[in-house]
């Protein structure tokens, strides 16, 4: 089950994801676990792997929002990135860096919210 600890352990600003949040935790980490189901997430991953930049950078655009509303750093900072290094990309870049931070951030984050 997530806590605020756990995601304090994580990397996140739980301080300042829950001040965007109302103060309210709960509703915080409602958040938290609905953004795992976040459709951008996978698309993100499937757009990088076919090479298609527009939906790669359409998918981490929107997430880096999302992610970083909740201040979930470990897997913001690589979305970010991964945003910028896409932004005017005519072919896609080498993302194999950040495309394997970012899995290992979100993987963490799933096994947090179990």
């Amino acid at each position: 089950m997530l806590t605020m600890e756990k995601l304090s352990a994580y990397g996140a600003d739980v301080k300042e994801g829950v001040a965007r949040c109302m103060d309210m935790e709960d509703f915080y980490l409602q958040l938290v676990n609905m953004m795992l189901e976040d459709e951008n997430l996978r698309i993100l991953e499937k757009a990088v792997a076919e090479g298609d930049v527009r939906r790669a950078f359409d998918a981490a655009h929107s997430l880096k929002g999302s992610l970083g509303n909740l201040e979930l750093t470990p897997l913001a900072r690589p979305v970010k990135e991964i945003t910028e290094k896409l932004r005017n990309a005519k072919e896609m870049p080498d993302l194999t860096d950040l495309m394997n931070e970012y899995d290992r951030a979100l993987e963490e984050l799933t096994e947090l919210c179990k």
